[in-house]
């Protein structure tokens, strides 16, 4: 819902808000309970040359009195532009706490902007800050929840005959934390005896849909639905990570900012993200749970063929998909092979 969150560590409390949902009204608010700091992912802060002397995951600076919602915008990197270091505006960074870096990971986790407003609530009694209204939680049972990944429950499955194979099944799978949905995409009629032909295809809402052509993951997705049914069967999982699981919104902001010359890892980093948030973890639970423990994954991704193989899941062959290559998405590719890795 985008409202502040009260975290309770020990005797502690620290009020947090992310920065993305803020108002003129609730800054206000938060400013009248003690003094607020804005806290950023180490890769935010980089952007703004704070973290050198700053090691640690996250940095926290003061809001100066009089901080206006356009300030908050650029420290956070949301006005695509940000700051520098060498701007006399902006405070001197310190190195954040557990508190701190647990809001910024939840922030992560609700696919917002990584920049998180907090107040230590150290001169309001118990009675004043239930006055708030605001849900508390442990800090500890957060970090925790953070940390895991969720247990996938299949919800629903039907047939579903598509243009590549007559017979098809979708299953959906829910979270046992509340959160977003993934599908199984049975193509044709695969023998889960054998090694299963099995891509992990993160959403891609633009390339998927609307056939964009800065990426390659369209033609990814119908080459390899195309490849199990000429093969009789395989399993496609749909794992809704869009935008290597920052979210649509924040791959636009990232689009907006490859538009004005960075490239895709450094507007991820611009914006406060590791290069890929994806936790491929998602994908091996969801394999298991269909009795697949051998595969022959289609991908281009080494990371992918490492996590199944670190979680139970055996990758007897990586089956390449080069597909999808457009002047468009030249440079967007090569920085995919030069900095992540991927096998172009």
């Amino acid at each position: 819902m985008g409202l502040p969150v009260i975290l309770h560590d020990g005797f502690e409390r620290h009020l947090v808000a992310l920065v993305e949902s803020m108002t003129t009204e609730r800054l206000a608010a938060i400013e009248r309970l003690g003094t607020p700091e804005i806290v950023l992912s180490r890769r935010r802060a980089e952007a703004l040359g704070l973290a050198p002397p700053v090691p640690g995951e996250t940095v926290r600076l003061h809001v100066p009195a009089g901080a206006e919602l356009a300030w908050l915008a650029a420290i956070s990197g949301q006005d695509g532009r940000g700051r520098s270091d060498a701007d006399p505006s902006l405070p001197r960074g310190t190195a954040g706490s557990a508190p701190h870096d647990a809001a910024i990971r939840m922030a992560i986790a609700l696919q917002a902007v990584p920049a998180v407003i907090v107040v230590a609530l150290d001169g309001q009694d118990e009675s004043g800050i239930a006055e708030l209204g605001l849900s508390g939680m442990p800090l500890s049972l957060l970090t925790e929840a953070l940390r895991q990944s969720s247990a996938q429950v299949p919800i629903s499955s039907a047939s579903l005959p598509m243009d590549v194979s007559t017979a098809g099944r979708v299953q959906v799978f829910r979270p046992d934390d509340g959160g977003i949905e993934h599908f199984t995409i049975e193509i044709g009629t695969p023998d889960l005896s054998a090694p299963v032909m099995v891509r992990l295809h993160p959403a891609c809402f633009t390339g998927d849909v609307l056939g964009s052509t800065k990426c390659d993951c369209g033609p990814q997705l119908r080459a390899a639905m195309t490849a199990m049914a000429a093969a009789g069967g395989g399993v496609l999982l749909y794992l809704n990570q869009e935008g290597r699981d920052i979210g649509l919104a924040n791959k636009l902001r990232a689009y907006a900012l490859q538009d004005a010359g960075l490239d895709t890892v450094e507007a991820n980093h611009w914006l406060g993200f590791e290069d890929d948030q994806r936790d491929f973890r998602t994908g091996a639970r969801i394999l298991a749970s269909l009795g697949i423990r051998q595969v022959r994954l289609m991908t281009n991704n080494p990371a992918k063929t490492a996590s199944l193989s670190a979680h139970g899941i055996e990758v007897v062959e990586r089956v390449p998909l080069r597909v999808g290559h457009t002047a468009q998405n030249a440079h967007y590719l090569a920085t995919k092979a030069a900095k992540s890795g991927h096998l172009l």
